[in-house]
């Protein structure tokens, strides 16, 4: 008989989980979000240009290196997903087409009123400045790929930064459910529950390997399957009621390939998605984990990080016309409004939260339920 590397948990075992709520992962969004926010000033200007003189290592890092704060909502968007879709190594997709018209009605609708808002906001800017960041006003073709995901697959140019990312992250999640679909069926009859768990190993492995080292590959979900696997294998890993020996292979899954990967081809980025699936796990076996209680405002920023990401660059973009516009070009008063469109952006996150994003997710609730509804992780 076939032992399987991932055992279903105890009903004994004890879940250091049940008394807190994910606050390790809302700290993690809540800098990683800010993180973004600061790439994106620093990246698209011109307030940055005028201050970059006088900082110079701080708007060339936050230019160059922030970005990859990515790679934290890639891990915990795989960590996520396998706590929905597959909470013990296990498929739980029945309905795979439900599933997915599910996650495409809790991203998507908050996704276009966010795309309208840049579009104005992209109306407004060119009325104060000319600059590359500002967008030309999109084609009705142009709206219909953001719409159905796929304007990076086909060539369309993004109308607001990040908006690469939601079409990934519904690509990695479709790819998930599809795989995790595709082998349930197959795992229960002939006795394969390591089936599933084999393939998303194998999964990261071809993307570290192969798919990530190409550029040309970036459109598609695989090029990220890498860390969002990991992520979704630290899941499997930090439960308590798992077996020494599942937990062993569980964590050689995550770190062998991957170093072997960074040695090969070394990668900051799937650097940071390995440290960050690590400490997910630790996190959760150790029990170093945020009681929202007692950190309330760490929940609240991971509650809105989605709406930050989604409405922060029509907004910096206004924010930076404007000082393009009414402000004299001095460093002090440009950083001054670098300031201002970040605290800005967190504002009109709130906001958008409040008044957009919850009232257009009540829409996904009319599907029926698959696993636990995710909180959807954010990125550049």
């Amino acid at each position: 008989m076939s032992v399987s590397p991932l055992p279903p948990s105890s009903s004994k075992a004890p879940e250091r989980n049940s008394n807190f709520q994910f606050g390790f992962i809302d700290l993690l969004k809540v800098i990683a979000a800010q993180l973004i926010v600061l790439h994106h000033l620093a990246f698209y200007g011109p307030m940055a240009d005028h201050v970059r003189p006088v900082a110079p290592g701080l708007i060339d890092w936050l230019d160059t290196y922030a970005r990859i704060a990515v790679q934290v909502f890639l891990v915990v968007g795989g960590f996520l997903a396998a706590k929905s879709l597959s909470p013990h190594g296990s498929s739980t997709v029945a309905d795979p087409l439900r599933v997915l018209w599910r996650r495409y009605m809790k991203l998507v609708p908050p996704f276009l009123a966010a795309t309208v808002l840049a579009i104005g906001a992209s109306a407004w800017a060119a009325l104060w400045m000319t600059h590359y960041s500002i967008s030309a006003m999109p084609t009705a073709m142009q709206l219909a790929a953001h719409a159905l995901l796929l304007h990076s697959i086909l060539g369309y140019e993004s109308i607001s930064a990040g908006a690469w990312y939601v079409a990934i992250d519904f690509q990695l999640y479709a790819m998930l459910t599809m795989l995790l679909w595709l082998t349930g069926g197959l795992a229960r009859r002939r006795a394969m529950p390591w089936l599933a768990p084999l393939l998303v190993v194998a999964g990261v492995s071809a993307s570290l390997f192969y798919f990530n080292r190409d550029a040309g590959w970036d459109a598609w979900a695989p090029y990220f399957f890498g860390s969002y696997g990991l992520g979704v294998i630290a899941w499997w890993a930090r439960d308590l009621g798992r077996r020494p020996a599942a937990v062993a292979l569980l964590l050689a899954a995550i770190l062998v390939p991957t170093l072997y990967a960074l040695t090969i081809d070394f990668r900051s980025r799937i650097a940071l998605a390995l440290l960050v699936a690590c400490a997910l796990v630790l996190a959760s076996r150790r029990g170093v984990l945020l009681s929202r209680q007692r950190f309330a405002w760490i929940r609240s920023f991971g509650r809105i990080s989605y709406s930050i990401f989604l409405v922060h660059f029509p907004v910096c973009l206004v924010v930076n016309a404007a000082f393009a516009k009414f402000v004299p070009a001095r460093p002090l008063l440009q950083a001054g409004g670098m300031v201002l469109a970040w605290a800005a952006s967190l504002a009109a996150g709130a906001l958008f939260y409040r008044w957009v994003e919850i009232p257009l997710s009540r829409l996904s609730s009319r599907a029926p339920e698959q696993g636990s509804p995710l909180r959807v992780p954010v990125a550049a």
